[in-house]
């Protein structure tokens, strides 16, 4: 059986709607704090206005979003999506699969950082009642699935809280003061790794390999490697709307099926 082929660089992709919960410095809604600590993330800008807060080893900064506007960021870069109306964006995350094998650790304060149980407890949402959310606005997705949207928003202030006091220990002594957080967070996923290897096997560095021997196969003056190589294309689909959304780290999330 030939494989399926890889979505291009083994990224993965995710429609979000950012959360239009308000916070104490964004009235229009705010996301959840949080760092990779594996994969760049991307946002192409769909629609609406808002920002993109980050913090890591360059220290803070702000950058603007709207419509057409691509920001993106490595492992180790804490961001936080900042709603000011109707923000809606494209995710483009590397190493499909290690994201939503939790590959993101939440920004929560030094002591539930601290026990993994307790980490735990606090990132976790119930199951939806029906297993999905509507498709209807914010009010009807909260009206349905009141205990998810809680809980979510409860993990969500609890992130603020723990980046409120990153900020301010960054901005008063320099981003060395991230490097608690950073051993933490490697802790958090270290049984993780291996089973991560796996999933990435079969995606970014599948894709690495293919380039790799399709490059080797053009190189060669030997017309029947490249006909090879070229008969070896394949054709794969994914259904845009697969399905209900459900609530993500930073809003209101839409995955896209590519492997």
């Amino acid at each position: 059986m030939v494989n399926a082929p890889v979505f291009p660089g083994g990224t993965s992709v995710s429609q979000l709607r950012v959360y239009d919960w308000p916070a104490a410095d964004a009235p229009g809604g705010s996301g959840t704090p949080h760092l990779h600590t594996t994969s760049t993330e991307a946002y192409v800008v769909l629609a609406g206005r808002g920002r993109v807060e980050t913090l890591g080893p360059e220290g803070f900064a702000s950058h603007d979003l709207a419509p057409g506007r691509i920001v993106w960021f490595s492992p180790g870069v804490i961001h936080r999506a900042v709603n000011d109306g109707g923000l809606e964006v494209l995710v483009v995350m590397s190493n499909a699969g290690l994201p939503e094998a939790g590959d993101a650790v939440m920004t929560f304060p030094s002591p539930v950082l601290a026990e993994t149980a307790a980490y735990r407890q606090a990132a976790a949402l119930p199951e939806p009642s029906d297993g999905s959310m509507p498709e209807g606005g914010p009010a009807a997705e909260l009206a349905e699935d009141a205990a998810v949207a809680a809980a979510a928003r409860a993990r969500r202030d609890l992130a603020l809280e723990g980046y409120a006091a990153l900020c301010a220990d960054v901005e008063a002594a320099g981003p060395g003061q991230l490097e608690p957080l950073y051993a933490a967070a490697a802790r958090l996923v270290h049984g993780r790794a291996e089973r991560w290897r796996e999933v990435w096997t079969t995606t970014s560095a599948r894709t690495v390999s293919e380039t790799d021997g399709a490059l080797d196969a053009l190189a060669r003056d030997v017309p029947a490697d490249a006909v090879a190589h070229l008969m070896g294309g394949r054709v794969a689909a994914a259904d845009a709307r697969p399905g209900p959304r459900r609530y993500g780290m930073c809003g209101r999330l839409r995955v896209w099926s590519t492997r």
